[in-house]
């Protein structure tokens, strides 16, 4: 046995030692994000273990129900969704959660009230559990109105106002990637220890990426400047080589290699889809709020992605975010249509 070795081991950073350390900056602060955090890290190994047994526990037939987006649900979904929900009302440090498994907001009862609102995507892309894809659990957090009785508005909210983001990626390797506003840090499980381990410290996506993700099935009913783009990234008029196209259709996965590697992520309205495919408050936001956190840039179309003030909890909005000079191209792009 390597004793030299395994005493090593005990010195990792763990996520419960960086984020004590992160709090450790803020003397005025009492823990309760710490607490919280350690909520959803707990939620979220849970639902690793049970996508791992998913293929064996009979967890993945459908649950015959169809949650609001009317997609049908999966067994995990409504597994993960529960496990989630009751550690975040536990946790006593929630006042409010928006689920995208839940038509209406849950309003946590007062004796179990903290001072933070809480968005999630329990199971981001889990239509493709039974093909062993990367599937993802999305989550963002804001900060209630001080000794207001929280109301719905305190999560119609831009994504701006996000005190932490982050997603955890259930694949090949469990990964946890989270900001609270000072940068983007990954942790990755290790099933030994029960525990995240700092991995990918301070992760900055490249400046300019050789990589595009999208459904490319959609394009006959994309707008003139995501045409444009797209025949940009494979047939550039510049002499440079084109993109690769990479696109699992899992979003938590997209959205990891684009952070990792740069490149342009995608999911922009279309005539079937007007308004866009992804949800603003748990998928558009979160994850915008990464990749600003990271240096890329994230647009609507329209806006700067975390200007969007949303009206409704499950409201969608066209997306384009990634690497700082690929989405400034979309951007010039749309500015000039803008002019037309």
């Amino acid at each position: 046995m390597d004793h030299a070795a395994d005493a090593h081991r005990t010195d990792l950073m763990t996520i419960t030692r960086f984020v004590l350390n992160e709090q450790s900056k803020h003397p005025e602060s009492r823990g309760d994000f710490t607490i919280l955090l350690n909520h959803i890290v707990l939620g979220c190994k849970f639902v690793c273990s049970a996508v791992n047994k998913a293929g064996l526990a009979k967890l993945i037939g459908l649950a015959g129900e169809t949650n609001v987006q009317g997609e049908e649900q999966k067994k995990l979904d409504v597994l993960s969704n529960e496990v989630f929900v009751k550690a975040l009302v536990s946790s006593g440090r929630t006042s409010i959660l928006v689920s995208e498994e839940d038509e209406e907001a849950i309003f946590v009862e007062p004796s179990k009230r903290g001072k933070y609102c809480v968005v999630f995507d329990p199971l981001d892309g889990s239509s493709n559990i039974d093909c062993g894809v990367s599937i993802g659990t999305i989550f963002g957090i804001y900060l209630v109105k001080d000794g207001i009785e929280p109301a719905l508005h305190d999560v119609l909210q831009p994504g701006k106002n996000m005190v932490a983001a982050g997603y955890c990626m259930y694949g090949s390797s469990c990964t946890f990637v989270l900001s609270t506003g000072t940068g983007v840090h990954g942790f990755t499980l290790d099933p030994s220890l029960g525990e995240f381990i700092l991995t990918h410290p301070d992760i900055q996506i490249p400046k300019k990426g050789k990589i595009y993700s999208v459904n490319e099935g959609n394009a006959k009913n994309w707008d003139g400047p995501t045409a444009k783009y797209v025949e940009k990234c494979k047939y550039p008029t510049d002499g440079s080589s084109p993109k690769s196209l990479r696109y699992i259709g899992s979003m938590v996965a997209d959205v990891h290699r684009t952070l990792l590697y740069g490149g342009i992520f995608l999911y922009p309205a279309d005539k079937k889809s007007p308004n866009g495919k992804l949800r603003v408050l748990y998928e558009v936001f979160p994850m915008s709020f990464l990749m600003e956190q990271a240096g890329g840039q994230s647009f609507t179309g329209k806006e700067r992605a975390l200007d969007l003030v949303p009206n409704k909890i499950h409201e969608r909005s066209p997306i384009f975010l990634g690497s700082y000079d690929d989405v400034e191209e979309i951007k010039t792009l749309y500015a000039a249509e803008g002019k037309k």
